[in-house]
C-alpha cells in the first residue's frame, strides 16, 4: 500500500497569515465560528490543527468546543482531500448489487485505504451511506460526476482516466 499524507508534513507547510483577513472581518461577531471555519476550511482545503488552534485564540473559544462542531458538521474535514474525490456508495441497492467489490478495487488501484487519500493530493477514496440514485444501483461519484450502474470493469477504467488526467503515477494494472 502506498503511505498516506501525513498530517506532520502538511502541518509544517500552513501559512496562517491567509487566515487573518477572515479572523479580521468576524473580530467580535458572535455566532463567527461557523462561517470562519467554512472560509478557512475553502483557503486551506481542509482545517488543519495551527489554523483550528489560531481560530480558537482569535474567537475566544477553545480548542475542544471548535473540534466539537468541525465533527458534528459533515461539511468539515481535518485531512486533505485529493483533486479528485471518489465516492462508493453503500446503500441498501448498492451493497446488494456488488458496492463492496468496487470499493475494494479502487481501494487497491489507488493503493490507498477508503478513508484515505494518496500521497500526490489527487485522490480520496470514500465509502458513502447513500448517493440517492438508488435506480442506477451500484452508484460511485467522482467529484461532482455520477456513475451508475457500475462493475469492477466500469469503475477501473474511470479511475484509469483520472489516473491519466491527473498526471499520476500510482500504478496501473
Amino acid at each position: 500500500m502506498t503511505a498516506t499524507v501525513s498530517e506532520t508534513k502538511q502541518e509544517q507547510k500552513i501559512d496562517l497569515a491567509k487566515l487573518e483577513d477572515v479572523l479580521f472581518h468576524y473580530r467580535g461577531f458572535r455566532g463567527a465560528l461557523i462561517p470562519v471555519l467554512q472560509k478557512a476550511q475553502h483557503a486551506y482545503g481542509y482545517l488543519p490543527r495551527p489554523v483550528i488552534e489560531r481560530i480558537g485564540e482569535s474567537l475566544k473559544l477553545h480548542v475542544s468546543d471548535i473540534y466539537g462542531v468541525i465533527t458534528f458538521y459533515s461539511q468539515f474535514r481535518l485531512k486533505p482531500q485529493g483533486k479528485y474525490v471518489i465516492r462508493v456508495c453503500r446503500g441498501t441497492a448498492c451493497h446488494v448489487k456488488g458496492s463492496q467489490t468496487i470499493a475494494e478495487k479502487i481501494s487497491e488501484k489507488l493503493g490507498i485505504e477508503l478513508g484515505e487519500t494518496t500521497v500526490d493530493l489527487n485522490f480520496t477514496a470514500e465509502e458513502v451511506a447513500c448517493v440517492g440514485a438508488c435506480g442506477m444501483a451500484p452508484v460511485m461519484t467522482i467529484n461532482e460526476e455520477t456513475y451508475g450502474l457500475m462493475t469492477v470493469g466500469k469503475a477501473t477504467e474511470a479511475i484509469d482516466g483520472y489516473l491519466e488526467k491527473a498526471g499520476s503515477n500510482l500504478h496501473k494494472e
